[in-house]
Order: structure tokens, then C-alpha cells, then sequence
């Protein structure tokens, strides 16, 4: 018990010490003892000459020390040495009271740009964790495919050097693009990033570090399953190079999977045929095409109609230069697909049905096309109609020399 009350007293003592030695604490004893030195010295030296009373005095140089104006003319020698004096700690302290502000704008500024500061304020943003060469495009074709998100809705997370970002932020177009630098997999920079409150996120293959595919591929994994566990309801779309982590996001709720190296070898297939192929994929795709591929919602009116009810009445007006293809199943979020599939399976009074509606869930893959279906097929929640149609312009559409270039 002593021996723990001597390490008490120790410790005591030292922060004690510490506190003592503090610059502040210097500072908040020497400039009152100051102050009271100039007031009485004067007060001395000028009563009954240009001050009458201690008070005077006191108001005097609280007056002066706050706005640096004297309200009184010394008379005596000591009365203007002390007035002088008084003036020349005021100039100094606050320059370096403006100094200290200064420094500490400038280094949260700093830590801003570099990427070390928590965002605040971001509702229903986009993530886009990763890095590659090219990352202008990327962003470019990013805010080109989504017409109603800006710039200062999109979050980059990767370990790219600052030099690269700041390069990205020297364009106009990009200045409000906000930044977190680390590990897009580590929860504390996903946190940082305010992944609680976002309501997608895109995991491309990060070059930032090198490292081989296999190594890229179990980052993106690891980036998953920390995105899901923090925020179960965000939309997660992850690039991949070799197909057997497919399984892996799969089971980790990944709700789109692109594997770029199967797509690459696909196109580069197609393209042998040389029946253009590839000038079709890159007309229905490509950012730069009039019109593409749209993904879009089914009207709830048309929930327990046929796909060819709904078909004929899309493709009824040829003004309107879209056409219907096909449906997108189990498409959104896995957390809300369940939920919407436990609503459904509540309302059968059959248990053994509600089990096998709650195993379907599970076996459901996430955003399955199907092309040109059977016009008896039928319409309910949880699709959305594939068109072919021309694109639509951005709502913050900017003149060329804003764009990169």
C-alpha cells in the first residue's frame, strides 16, 4: 500500500513539474505580473499629474493593452518609459498570439491536403478506394455515368503519393473532390471517410503500392468486409483480376464484382471475329457515345404485370429514342433485399414456405441480367428495366476549359 501511494506522489510530482514548465503556464503568470508592474509604476511616477487614481490607471493600460490606444500623455521620464514599454510587449505579444493562429490554420490545412484529417459534414457520398494510372478518366467517366453526383461528393481513400492528388485538385473541376489517405481495408481511414453515412462505394485495383494480383485482389476482399461490417446498407461495387475471389466477395455481400481480366480476354475474343463487336461494346458503354446501356427503376405500378405488358407500353412512344432489352434482377443491396424478402415471406401463413423464401435469399445472385426475357415473365420488386437509350446531360454540365483536359 505504501509503495503504491509513493508511485501516487511520483506522479504527482511530475505533472506537477511539466505543467510548471509549460510555456503557457509561464506565459499566464509573467503577463498579469506585468501587467500590474506597469499599472502601479505608472500610476507612481504620473499621480496627480496625468493619472489621480489607481483605478485610472488600471483602465488606462487595459484600455491600451486591448486596442493600443493611450488615453492619457505621460508627463514624467519613467511614466513614458513604462508607457513605451507597455507598447512593445503589446506589439510582440500579439504577433505572436497572430503567429500561433496562423500555424494552427495552416498545419490543418496542411493535414487537409494530405489527407490526414477526419471529413466532416458528408452525407450520402460516394467512396472510390483505390488508386491507378489514369485516375482523371476514371473520375471524369465516374461523374459522367452518375449525372446527379459533384465533385465534393466523392471521396478518394488510397495511398497514392500527395504529389498525385494535389495534381487532381490543381484542376478546377476536381478542386472539391475530397481526400483520406491509408489502407482503404483499415477501418479507422474508413471511418475517417465517414463510411457510416455513404451510400456507395467503388473499390478499383490499387496500384498505389504495387504489389502482384494476388496481393491487390485480397486487398479488395479485405476492403469489402471492412466497408460491410461498418455500414451493412452501402452499395459495394469491387474490381478483382482473377476470378476465384469472386466466391470471396460473394459471401462477403459484395453487391457488383468486375473482373477486368475476363473482360479484357472476352472483348479481345470478340474482336477477333472481326464483326466489330468491339465498336458496339464501347458504343453501349463508352463515356463519350450519345447514347448506351440505362439501368432503371420499374414503376411499382407495374408489379405483377408481365415483362411484355410492360414492354409494349416503354416501347409504344419512338420519340422518346429508347428501347427496352431487358430486366436486371436482385438488384440494390443485399441488407435490403433480405429485409424486403422477410417482409414477403411474413405475410405466407405456410412455415415451411417462409423457410424456403428466406433460403432462396441467400442463393440469390446480386444484379443478374436477363436479356430479351420471356414477355409472360413476371414484374416484381427488387428488378429494373436494361434500355438502350441516349444519354442523359449533367445537371452541373461545365464549360470545356473547367474539364480536364
Amino acid at each position: 500500500m505504501a509503495h503504491i501511494k509513493g508511485t501516487r506522489r511520483k506522479k504527482l510530482k511530475k505533472r506537477l513539474s511539466e505543467l510548471l514548465h509549460s510555456n503557457y503556464v509561464r506565459f499566464g503568470i509573467i503577463l498579469p505580473l506585468f501587467f500590474l508592474f506597469t499599472v502601479y509604476t505608472a500610476y507612481f511616477y504620473e499621480r496627480n499629474r496625468s493619472i489621480y487614481s489607481i483605478a485610472d490607471s488600471y483602465w488606462y493600460f487595459l484600455f491600451a493593452f486591448i486596442t493600443g490606444v493611450v488615453r492619457f500623455s505621460p508627463v514624467t521620464f519613467w511614466g513614458r518609459a513604462i508607457t513605451l514599454l507597455s507598447s512593445v510587449v503589446r506589439i510582440c505579444l500579439y504577433g505572436t498570439i497572430l503567429a500561433k493562429v496562423s500555424s494552427v490554420f495552416i498545419n490543418f490545412q496542411n493535414q487537409r491536403d494530405k489527407g490526414l484529417t477526419k471529413l466532416k459534414n458528408l452525407n450520402k457520398h460516394f467512396l472510390l478506394c483505390g488508386w491507378k494510372p489514369g485516375m482523371e478518366d476514371i473520375l471524369q467517366a465516374v461523374l459522367n455515368a452518375n449525372v446527379d453526383l459533384t465533385p465534393d461528393q466523392i471521396v478518394l481513400i488510397n495511398e497514392a503519393p500527395s504529389e498525385q492528388i494535389a495534381q487532381i485538385r490543381s484542376n478546377p473541376y476536381f478542386k472539391e473532390i475530397n481526400y483520406i489517405a491509408g489502407d482503404f481495408s483499415n477501418e479507422d481511414v474508413l471511418q475517417k471517410a465517414l463510411v457510416n453515412s455513404a451510400e456507395r462505394a467503388l473499390i478499383i485495383s490499387d496500384q498505389s503500392k504495387g504489389g502482384t494480383q494476388l496481393e491487390i485482389d485480397s486487398r479488395a476482399v479485405l476492403a469489402v468486409l471492412a466497408i460491410k461490417n461498418l455500414n451493412p446498407s452501402i452499395y459495394v461495387a469491387a474490381e478483382i483480376y482473377d476470378s476465384k475471389f469472386e466466391s470471396h466477395l460473394n459471401l462477403a455481400h459484395c453487391d457488383e464484382i468486375i473482373l477486368t481480366t475476363e473482360y479484357e480476354h472476352n472483348l479481345l475474343a470478340t474482336a477477333s471475329s472481326g464483326k466489330g463487336f468491339s465498336n458496339v461494346i464501347r458504343a453501349l458503354i463508352g463515356s463519350e457515345s450519345s447514347s448506351g446501356v440505362s439501368i432503371e427503376p420499374i414503376p411499382a405500378k407495374y408489379y405483377g404485370k408481365t415483362y411484355g405488358e410492360f414492354a409494349a407500353e416503354c416501347n409504344y412512344d419512338p420519340t422518346k429514342k429508347s428501347l427496352l432489352i431487358g430486366l436486371l434482377l436482385n438488384t440494390g443491396n443485399f441488407l435490403r433485399r433480405r429485409r424486403d424478402a422477410i417482409r414477403e415471406a411474413h405475410k405466407n401463413p405456410s412455415v415451411e414456405s417462409v423457410i424456403d423464401n428466406l433460403l432462396k435469399v441467400k442463393t440469390l445472385k446480386s444484379n443478374e441480367p436477363m436479356l430479351l426475357p420471356d414477355e409472360s415473365t413476371p414484374l416484381r420488386r427488387g428488378m429494373k428495366a436494361i434500355f438502350v437509350k441516349e444519354r442523359e446531360a449533367r445537371k452541373d454540365e461545365t464549360t470545356d476549359n473547367q474539364k480536364p483536359v
